[in-house]
């Protein structure tokens, strides 16, 4: 039995993260509660002859929808395997037409090697960086691909072991070190991982991958050459960002981080300014970095792990949800020898609060919005309009998916154990919020707040002053028979933070995606690109030069398959049709990856 008590000495508390762990000094005493509270005047009195409203909404989210079952699924063991690289850029076959107008790099990255000598990776996260670069031009398609040279990797490949910590995979101690030096070392820090595997992301128009640590590295785009190391606790007091930031039109950069002091746990929205003239350099700069505004964790003992957020045009929206990081749990599990993913758990008694920062003063609302519990990793756009800020991402009922993807998992046999798996996944599925922004102490109870003609979900004030809200659903029952749907992706350079009616996204027939997905929201109306024993990546929708239209442009994906060798190809389907113009086959083996950019200037 623990105890959180005022009189405990100051220690090091272990802050989790997706990739890894940040180190942390507070008080113990102060990890009591993330909540304060206010003194405040003797409550009113409420007057007998009034009826007391109800403390329960008056309205309920529209039914949970699930996939059914299925059986008989094909392993896909050989898309969660260690490749080799491809550092020059080898050439590829055409076949149909790439148009000649996309001119630029498609950008890949997601875990690529998964041993070191005789030690195996845990989790599917914890892969080593990989990076692929498709270079498009005139028609033409060349390939190429690195590992990332983080400090991670080129430890565990000097020592030919796994001597750094990932998400899901602890370090063992130096079996050269006699027993009781392996012993003490389960309580030293471990050191923060920089396998910046999960996207490549921009700032002040340099390129970098990052992952959910404090560290990223900056890469040449051409060449996938890994360059400098940053670390955002240098240039701002965060311990971690996302590697989900938005992009303003002009340029700004906005992310969410964390931090941990003696007030609490605190989730941070950060800005970061473009320069006034880009100037060529090898050296990372994020100076002009702030933090914007800072939330307190609803508690701090147990914060919200978060992999996003949403942002529309004067506001971010941070989703505290209800997958909580134990840090007790996670120095015992130091102790214990036991990986990390573990301290996360899915406590769906708890309600999803929705934290609104208007972007233009970093002020947090005084109004909180929040809804029953759901988890999302995804956002698909947010748009203000007519008094309404209007959030559309993928969420699921069940947040214990995060801890399912382990490598042992993902590469089980064709049979029952991994239909099992599989059918015991949550179902992802596109969901609309609609948060009221105009709500005050005038504002009745228990009325519908949303008055846009377009949406049914809806908003409430409660007796506490606080709204409630439930979602919308954007999808038809045809959905649900492609497995849901995530790594949603518009056409971001013109419609993020504005009203919109194309997305696009994976479907997920079999644990990783099946099928490429087009929903239009006004109408519901679904189109797919779908074959068996092909897997595709996450779409990227790239906008034709001369389009008039929402969906004039191409959407890329990534092909691979379990069922033959070195049979990689990249798709570009007609966004508008979504019937195939065009594939580049590529000889080599590429595994399953995580997200991606197109760069015109890469």
């Amino acid at each position: 039995m623990f105890s959180w008590s005022s009189s405990a000495s100051p220690q090091t508390v272990l802050l989790l993260t997706r990739r890894g762990v940040a180190d942390i000094s507070c008080e113990i005493g102060e990890l009591h509660t993330g909540q304060h509270r206010v003194a405040q005047g003797p409550e009113p009195q409420p007057d007998p002859a009034m009826p007391k409203p109800s403390a329960e909404p008056t309205i309920s989210p529209p039914a949970p929808r699930t996939r059914p079952d299925v059986s008989g699924l094909e392993s896909i063991r050989p898309l969660v395997s260690t490749v080799e690289e491809t550092p020059e850029p080898i050439g590829t076959v055409v076949k149909g037409t790439i148009p000649p107008w996309i001119h630029g790099s498609f950008l890949r990255n997601g875990p690529g090697k998964f041993e070191f000598g005789e030690n195996s990776y845990t989790h599917w996260f914890d892969g080593m960086a990989m990076m692929h670069r498709f270079c498009i031009k005139d028609g033409e398609v060349t390939y190429c691909s690195r590992f990332l040279r983080s400090d991670s990797y080129v430890k565990n490949s000097e020592k030919n072991r796994i001597v750094v910590s990932e998400f899901g995979t602890l370090a063992m101690p130096d079996p050269c070190k006699n027993i009781f030096a392996r012993f003490f070392s389960r309580f030293q820090i471990p050191k923060t991982t920089d396998n910046a595997s999960v996207n490549f992301v921009k700032y002040k128009g340099d390129y970098y991958v990052s992952t959910e640590t404090n560290f990223m590295r900056m890469i040449d785009p051409q060449t996938l050459e890994t360059k400098d190391k940053v670390d955002w606790s240098k240039f701002i007091a965060v311990n971690a960002a996302t590697a989900h930031p938005h992009y303003d039109r002009d340029g700004t950069t906005y992310n969410m981080g964390n931090s941990y002091g003696k007030g609490g746990f605190f989730y941070n929205i950060i800005r970061v300014p473009l320069p006034k003239e880009k100037v060529e350099r090898d050296e990372a700069d994020l100076t002009g970095a702030e933090i914007l505004c800072s939330i307190p964790a609803s508690d701090s003992r147990r914060p919200s792990y978060y992999h996003s957020f949403a942002m529309s045009e004067n506001y971010a929206v941070f989703i505290e949800q209800p997958i909580k990081l134990d840090l007790l749990k996670f120095m015992l599990y130091r102790i214990q020898g036991k990986s990390f993913h573990k301290v996360m758990s899915w406590d769906p008694s708890l309600e999803t609060i929705f934290h609104v920062v208007d972007k233009r003063t970093g002020q947090n609302s005084k109004v909180t919005y929040y809804g029953k519990a759901m988890f999302t990793l995804h956002q698909i756009n947010a748009f203000e309009d007519n008094g309404h800020l209007v959030m559309d991402m993928c969420c699921g009922d069940d947040g214990n998916v995060i801890g399912d993807f382990t490598v042992e998992n993902l590469r089980r046999a064709s049979g029952e154990e991994l239909d099992k798996f599989y059918n015991g996944l949550c179902t992802n599925l596109p969901r609309r919020y609609v948060l009221p922004l105009n709500v005050n102490e005038q504002t009745p109870v228990h009325e519908n707040l949303v008055t846009l003609p377009f949406c049914s979900a809806k908003a409430e004030k409660m007796p506490d002053g606080r709204v409630f809200c439930v979602h919308e659903n954007l999808y038809d029952d045809d959905l649900v028979e492609f497995g849901g749907l995530e790594f949603p992706a518009i056409n971001y350079n013109n419609y993020n933070t504005r009203k919109y009616r194309y997305y696009y996204g994976c479907g997920f027939g079999h644990v990783f995606s099946d099928s490429l997905l087009k929903m239009d929201v006004e109408t519901k109306e679904l189109k797919s690109w779908r074959y068996p024993g092909l897997y595709p990546s996450e779409p990227v929708f790239v906008p034709s030069p001369d389009a008039t239209d929402e969906d004039d442009g191409v959407v890329m994906s990534v092909i691979i398959t379990p069922r033959e060798e070195k049979s990689t190809f990249l798709l570009v389907l007609d966004a508008k049709t979504f019937k195939e113009l065009g594939r580049a086959e590529v000889p080599v083996n590429i595994p399953y990856g995580t997200h991606g950019v197109f760069s015109d200037s890469a």
